[in-house]
């Protein structure tokens, strides 16, 4: 009498990578510790052209490298690395990332514990404070990323540029708004069905409207505390750059248009234009640079107003999918993450 094997669903981690060979080598050797039987490694270099990258990724059992002509940031380089996908899971992964060997497990174990999983997100930890001997939580992903109804992403574990050390006082697993970047694990034939990331954001808040579309079309997306993955942090822009203020307010802006229903909007909108611009006033009391920062802001509003008419068929097909009700989506989340600092 034979004993069946057991069955590991195939996870495929995407790595987009530019320019940081030291990080991903670093992530490279993290990923090969990893206590998982069925994973490959798609790394994809956006436009770099880097001498001997080849050779770097032979080293590792199970990687391979996908390369672009050109740099197409985040979205398209996890979209790219997506197209090459075969896997029943993926992972889009910052390439500047270590992990606890049994990071991917958790994951799964999680995910096949409710068959409508759209995206799970592992806690992400400061490696810098890491090093130093704090478990303090990383400011690109937290816990669990989260939204105020006025649009504003946090995590738990962050609120602005505040961040909590890691008590455990976030290790029950819950229902999050959307899963970070650094390591979000998902199911790989929802991401088809729903098109990927957005293109057009090229980096920063994709995987926030990506989230946010699994939910209204009635996908979950829960944080996974078990799972642990540090995270380097601050390698693609630094924080308070005049470019990470545009990318920020300009994709933020083109998320709400797209997946906001039009009875929000209708309030949202107003108010928020009013933020933006005062934003911009905020910047200009920045010295040095105030003057760039503040600017940043206007390109994003100039962005969304020149593109409109894009941004509204894109909102077309996004509201076609939609099964979930405004209510249910925002129920955690306060009016403004201000009033919560």
């Amino acid at each position: 009498m034979s004993t069946a094997e057991p069955h590991f669903p195939s996870v495929d981690i995407i790595i987009p990578y530019f320019k940081r060979r030291e990080l991903l080598e670093q992530t490279l050797d993290s990923l090969e510790k990893t206590l998982y039987p069925i994973v490959r490694i798609i790394v994809v270099d956006n436009g770099g052209r880097e001498a001997g990258l080849v050779f770097l990724v032979k080293r590792y059992r199970n990687a391979r490298l996908v390369r672009l002509p050109e740099n197409r940031g985040y979205a398209g380089g996890c979209n790219e690395g997506l197209r090459h996908s075969e896997a029943d899971y993926v992972v889009f992964m910052n390439d500047d990332t270590e992990h606890d060997p049994e990071w991917l497990q958790e994951l799964v174990s999680a995910a096949l514990k409710d068959e409508r999983t759209g995206a799970l997100q592992p806690k992400i930890l400061s490696l810098k404070s890491f090093r130093k001997g704090k478990r303090v939580f990383d400011y690109a992903g937290g816990a669990g990323g989260m939204i105020d109804r006025l649009g504003y992403p946090y995590c738990l574990g962050r609120t602005f540029s505040d961040v909590e050390e890691d008590r455990g006082q976030y290790d029950t697993p819950q229902e999050i708004f959307w899963a970070s970047g650094v390591a979000m694990f998902a199911k790989r034939a929802v991401v088809d069905e729903l098109g990927g990331f957005d293109d057009g954001f090229f980096m920063h808040m994709e995987e926030i409207d990506l989230s946010w579309r699994m939910q209204l079309a009635g996908w979950h997306v829960r944080s996974v505390p078990s799972s642990v993955v540090l995270h380097e942090g601050g390698a693609s822009l630094p924080a308070g750059s005049a470019e990470k203020i545009y990318f920020n307010h300009r994709n933020n802006l083109a998320m709400l248009l797209k997946n906001r229903s039009v009875a929000e909007l209708s309030w949202v909108m107003p108010l928020r234009l009013l933020l933006e611009v005062a934003a911009a006033l905020f910047y200009l009391t920045e010295i040095p640079g105030g003057l760039k920062k503040s600017g940043a802001v206007f390109r994003a509003l100039a962005y969304n107003i020149r593109h409109i008419g894009a941004i509204l068929k894109k909102r077309k097909v996004v509201q076609a999918i939609r099964v979930t009700r405004e209510q249910a989506l925002f129920r955690y989340s306060p009016l403004s993450i201000f009033f919560r600092r």
